[in-house]
């Protein structure tokens, strides 16, 4: 059985310019992984002027990214050790970001609090998820949460949906803003 990964799976080029993002600007992907599959797009499209931030409660995925960082010369990465069921955990300054990114980590209402508390007013927060589907592979079908879902636990954090979008075969996307 053939199972697609990385940008085959996701395209974080695509998803990146779904979200508006633009040089300058300040940016976390909450559960970066090890691979940085975003964090490194994102580093590169914020420029030098702006800040990524890659937040994950795996040290050693922080690791990983610690050492492509090295291997790619990027210096606008900051690597952030957070429990992000913890409220401030990430330690980053409230209303201080203009995008994060929830990609593939079921929708948290935690997640999403910690995002309300770290975007600046019409800041945005990138969601993409699984689809409710059968696939071959990804989270157990329990574990899914639909994009209904998502809208009603954004909603309950005072976010508007900006764009509603397929963010790949497997996927669902949503654009929100905070207000």
């Amino acid at each position: 059985m053939y199972i697609p990964s990385g940008s085959e799976l996701l395209n974080p080029h695509f998803l990146l310019e779904k979200s508006g993002i633009r040089e300058g600007w300040k940016v976390a992907d909450f559960g970066a992984g090890s691979a940085g599959h975003f964090i490194f797009p994102v580093a590169r499209m914020v420029g030098e002027s702006g800040l990524a931030y890659a937040v994950d409660i795996l040290k050693s995925a922080l690791a990983g990214i610690e050492s492509r960082e090295k291997l790619e010369g990027v210096k606008n990465v900051k690597r952030v050790w957070a429990d992000l069921d913890i409220p401030g955990a990430t330690k980053i300054k409230d209303d201080s970001l203009n995008l994060v990114l929830l990609i593939n980590n079921r929708v948290h209402e935690s997640m999403i609090r910690e995002a309300v508390r770290v975007l600046k007013v019409n800041g945005r927060l990138l969601v993409v998820d699984w689809k409710i589907i059968s696939t071959p592979f990804g989270p157990p079908g329990a574990e899914r949460v639909s994009v209904g879902q998502a809208k009603e636990r954004a909603k309950k954090y005072g976010l508007q949906v900006v764009e509603e979008f397929e963010a790949g075969k497997y996927h669902w996307g949503l654009l929100l803003e905070k207000r």
